[in-house]
C-alpha cells in the first residue's frame, strides 16, 4: 500500500517516519494566499481559521492525487495533505518570516495560551476507481511559560527556527523549552495529528497498519 505526502514539510515528513510509514513527497502546486483570496472574495467573509486550513489542506491533497491519478494511473494507496494555523485569541498567527515579526511574537506569546489548527485530507486512490477524499480538522492549545525572558527571545530568534513556522514556535526542537502545556494530540502541534490520519485512513476503507513501511 503506497502513502504519498503532499507536502514539503519536514516536520510532516518526519511524522510520517516516527509513526513506520515512509511515504513518497510531491510538492503540491497550490498558490495558498491566491485560494484563500479567491474564496473570501467569493463569499464576502474571513474564513475561520478550521476552515482555512481544512481548505488548504483539501487543495493540497486533490493537487497531488489528480497529478498522481493522471501519471501514475496504477497508483494504489493514499495521499495526504495537510495544512496548520496558529490562533492567539482572536488574531490568526501565521508565519513570522522576520526576525523582528518573530521577536514581537513572542513577547506577546509569553504567559498565554493558543490553538493550533491543523487541517486534514486524505484520499484514497485505486487503479480504475473514482478518488475516495476523507478529512477533518484537529485542535491542540499551546500554553506559552510566562518566564520567557527577552535575551532568550532573542537568542531563539538568531537560531532562524521560528521565522517560517506557523507561530513562531516548534514544540518538538528547539522551542519546545518554552512551552509549558499542550492540551491535544502532540504531533497536531507538530504539524499534523496521526490520530486524525489513522481515523481518516480507516473511514476510507483502510488499515494504518497496513501503511506501516519502514523496518
Amino acid at each position: 500500500m503506497r502513502v504519498c505526502l503532499a507536502s514539503t514539510s519536514p516536520a510532516r515528513l518526519m511524522l510520517l517516519r516516527q509513526a513506520g510509514i515512509e511515504p513518497e513527497a510531491r510538492s503540491p502546486r497550490v498558490d495558498e494566499e491566491a485560494v484563500i483570496a479567491e474564496v473570501e472574495a467569493a463569499e464576502a467573509r474571513r474564513l475561520p481559521a478550521p476552515e482555512h486550513v481544512l481548505l488548504l489542506a483539501r487543495r493540497k491533497a486533490a493537487d497531488v492525487a489528480h497529478r498522481l491519478r493522471a501519471e501514475e494511473p496504477d497508483f494504489d494507496g493514499f495521499v495526504i495533505g495537510g495544512d496548520s494555523m496558529f490562533a492567539l485569541g482572536d488574531e490568526i498567527l501565521g508565519k513570522p518570516y522576520t526576525p523582528d515579526a518573530a521577536t514581537a511574537r513572542w513577547r506577546g506569546m509569553r504567559g498565554r495560551t493558543g490553538v493550533l489548527h491543523s487541517g486534514h485530507s486524505v484520499f484514497r486512490l485505486s487503479p480504475g476507481a473514482e478518488p475516495q477524499e476523507a478529512h477533518a480538522v484537529a485542535e491542540a492549545s499551546v500554553t506559552f511559560a510566562a518566564d520567557v525572558d527577552d535575551d532568550e527571545i532573542a537568542a531563539y530568534v538568531a537560531t532562524g527556527e521560528p521565522l517560517l513556522v506557523a507561530g513562531a514556535f516548534t514544540v518538538d526542537s528547539l522551542g519546545g523549552a518554552f512551552i509549558e502545556r499542550v492540551d491535544g494530540d502532540p504531533s497536531t502541534v507538530v504539524g499534523m495529528s496521526l490520530s486524525t490520519v489513522r481515523r481518516l485512513v480507516r473511514e476510507l476503507g483502510g488499515s494504518w497498519t497496513d501503511l506501516w513501511n519502514r523496518s
